[in-house]
């Protein structure tokens, strides 16, 4: 097949630019001619022919000016199969790994302080991303649809409720599980400060407001008196306001693998998030998860078993009894998820709805 995959921005590094390398290195290795259109690239995809695609304006316009002029790049070649992990205005197959942006603002007017509520979603960005993506969930525009979690794919249902369900896809995503499986518990512990008797709590993950870190530091800061109760945070947001002296911030982390195995349990507590890769990492590792029910990666957590999901992640008390279940539980050993885990899967899975795609036409 000869294959167009579109995506805006593109680096070696990240979970969804992991998925695309993987997506691209099975494809190449398949025999398929791709070829990748992006606003930026960073890093190298043996046997990928690179298309760049120039667009000016401003943070409001450019999504709009990107999924435009992709589409006018596209005429001046024939493929096989389209598909853009973008929301832009044709293609074959979209991979919603974004979720729905209209969702993601309902949940801001949620939990955002009274005052702020009327103001959430206005401005130009805001309504050129709703026009697009109505563009995008148009079952005239867009052959297949893949989500990564039944959360998801409710969504859709729900918000565009013409585009046929047996046209969407269902493949969650997947992790290098080798990779979260070989740090050192003792080696990464040392180099983060942490004592053998420390119960340790992981955070990863950037984006202040919507993946729930505010909790959990107001939630450490009532904890001042438990002095072997720790939050590992590995983040590249800067900090606002006093951080207790019980929370640690590491920073991005290229080894991010390093501060699971420091952890007894990742608490991720976000207000929206279609799939989050951070709980299949710490699942892959081992550790236990406390999340929320605004995560599509929610679905992976049975109650007890793996973790626990909060159906409030201002919960704080819950919260806490979450975490004292899992201290109560320690050396246990590594929790068992009855859902695959492996990246490889989830190619082999996308691979097929794209050859489907493809001999649809």
């Amino acid at each position: 097949m000869k294959l167009a995959l579109i995506r805006r921005q593109f680096s070696a590094t990240g979970g969804a630019e992991l998925y695309v390398q993987r997506l691209l290195g099975a494809l190449t290795a398949a025999g398929h001619e791709t070829h990748l259109y992006a606003e930026k690239w960073q890093g190298q995809a043996a046997g990928v022919q690179f298309h760049s695609v120039k667009v000016e304006g401003s943070r409001a316009e450019r999504p709009l000016h990107f999924a435009e002029a992709v589409n006018a790049a596209l005429q001046h070649e024939k493929f096989d199969c389209v598909f853009s992990l973008e929301r832009t205005l044709n293609q074959d197959v979209y991979r919603a790994g974004d979720g729905l942006h209209r969702v993601w603002l309902q949940r801001r007017r949620q939990f955002a302080p009274w005052w702020k509520r009327p103001l959430v979603g206005l401005g130009a960005f805001h309504r050129n991303m709703l026009a697009l993506e109505a563009q995008t969930f148009d079952p005239a525009n867009t052959g297949r649809i893949i989500v990564n979690s039944e959360m998801v794919r409710g969504e859709i249902a729900q918000h565009f409720p013409d585009f046929p369900q047996e046209r969407v896809h269902m493949i969650r995503n997947g992790v290098d599980v080798r990779r979260f499986k070989s740090a050192s518990r003792s080696a990464a512990r040392k180099r983060f400060g942490l004592e053998d008797n420390d119960f340790v709590l992981v955070f990863v993950g950037s984006g202040w407001e919507r993946k729930g870190l505010p909790w959990l530091l107001k939630f450490m800061a009532g904890c001042s008196d438990d002095p072997h109760l720790k939050l590992l945070v590995v983040t590249r947001d800067r900090m606002r306001g006093k951080i207790s002296p019980n929370v640690i911030l590491t920073g991005p982390l290229n080894d991010v693998e390093a501060a699971y195995a420091a952890g007894d349990v990742l608490t991720f507590l976000p207000i929206y998030e279609p799939c989050s890769n951070v709980v299949s990492e710490a699942l892959a590792t081992g550790i236990p998860v406390i999340t929320t029910s605004f995560n599509g990666a929610s679905e992976l957590i049975d109650s007890g078993i793996n973790g626990h999901v909060l159906h409030d992640p201002g919960d704080l008390a819950t919260l806490g009894m979450c975490i004292n279940h899992w201290r109560a539980h320690g050396g246990a050993g590594p929790v068992k998820t009855r859902l695959p885990l492996d990246l490889e899967l989830n190619v082999t899975l996308t691979l097929q709805v794209l050859e489907v795609a493809a001999k649809s036409d």
